[in-house]
């Protein structure tokens, strides 16, 4: 078992949306493959990941330090004792000489390729990510449906060029549609007022403030931050979603300290040591908040799982884990480690938000497919990438 070529390509987002702080129009992602010497129908098996959704392709780093250090290792040096690819210790090796700290887009970029390496395993194994992943942590999983299917909600509410609570009300009427039963929004980039009349609107449409979570994107000081806890006390809400800069753990403390409601957080924390560092000092609330933290910017699967125990060390559930990212690898995450669910983006973010068409959302929940790996060659968008990746 050899990874005989890895291949990076930094792939544009494509709309124009917005949240409090970023205009997503002009981001990118990095699109990984790593290449295997086995083959299937005549064609080499190859593992395809992503660096999640919400910064910016790693192609500089990948290209320059850590593709060369995977291969360039001694192969041997990559397998686990049954001779499989060892997702970890493809990690250890990219990450040659990277001093401590310091964890911003080389997590996106680490996590992109050993993220690759658990689809690729998963393909050599014929099956579902979210298996291989069951398996490797010894989480037991059934074979019916229903043992694989996680709670998703609809990930929303942006700001768009010439925008209303008209277009707002459409959207999430959209999402009901679907099969959601709890969705997502943005505030913070308007007057409060204004944004105030944003989250009434959608709540008026989908029947209830618990079926509704806003998201400040971190954009919040800690006197608006909570200006806002109080505001939106009363509606009820599912979460009230990153109010200020997510290494702020005075400030995400004292926001909880005075809200009723759940507080979420974690998506733009890339590190055991941060993750660490907010349950002991952020006042996160067992039983009550949410985390959010996301493997595909994080160093990968490796990395998230070393978070959750640090969760389960603090008396925290992994079922108060909700992944960012709304994308079929966390789907698989969510499912193969048993969290809570998962965020999901429907029509926004192509061509990687969102999941593929036989993905069947029913009642708010949904599953992924039984195709080998992510599935992610079943989007039909992404598979036109991915078919010019392996080219």
């Amino acid at each position: 078992m050899r990874i005989t070529q890895i291949v990076e390509t930094s792939v544009p987002l494509r709309g124009e949306i917005a949240n409090a702080l970023v205009d997503f129009s002009r981001h990118t992602v990095s699109l990984v493959a790593v290449v295997s010497d086995q083959t299937r129908n005549g064609k080499p098996v190859t593992g395809v990941a992503f660096n999640s959704i919400g910064r910016f392709a790693q192609g500089g780093i990948l290209r320059d330090r850590m593709i060369p250090r995977v291969l360039g290792a001694p192969p041997e040096s990559l397998l686990d004792d049954a001779g499989r690819i060892d997702p970890a210790r493809v990690l250890g090796r990219a990450l040659t000489d990277e001093k401590p700290g310091g964890h911003g887009d080389r997590a996106g970029a680490a996590a992109a390729l050993e993220l690759a390496c658990w689809d690729l395993n998963a393909k050599l194994a014929d099956e579902p990510a979210y298996r291989t992943i069951a398996r490797q942590f010894g989480r037991a999983l059934g074979r019916d449906t229903d043992a694989s299917s996680v709670p998703v909600y609809a990930a929303g509410g942006y700001y768009y060029p010439g925008d209303g609570l008209d277009r707002l009300r459409t959207e999430m009427r959209g999402y009901l549609d679907l099969g959601y039963d709890a969705v997502k929004m943005k505030i913070g980039g308007a007057p409060m007022r204004d944004d105030l009349d944003r989250v009434e609107a959608v709540i008026d449409v989908v029947g209830s403030g618990s079926r509704v979570a806003v998201d400040a994107n971190g954009r919040f000081d800690a006197a608006a931050a909570g200006d806002w806890a109080r505001e939106l006390g009363s509606y009820g809400l599912r979460w009230y979603e990153e109010p200020g800069d997510p290494l702020d753990f005075e400030l995400n403390a004292r926001v909880t300290a005075g809200y009723g409601g759940a507080v979420a957080t974690g998506e733009n924390l890339f590190s055991v040591r941060d993750v660490t560092n907010l349950v002991r000092y952020g006042g996160m609330r067992p039983g009550r908040d949410i985390f959010q933290m996301d493997a595909g910017l994080s160093y990968g699967l490796t990395e998230y799982a070393r978070m959750l125990e640090v969760l389960e060390q603090h008396g925290f559930d992994r079922r108060c884990a909700f992944p960012h990212g709304g994308h079929l690898i966390n789907l698989h995450i969510a499912v193969g480690l048993g969290l809570g669910g998962c965020e999901s983006y429907p029509g926004v973010f192509a061509p990687f938000g969102g999941y593929s068409p036989a993905c069947v959302l029913s009642e708010g929940t949904i599953a992924p497919t039984d195709a080998p790996g992510f599935g992610l060659e079943e989007k039909p968008d992404l598979a036109a990438v991915i078919a010019e990746v392996n080219r």
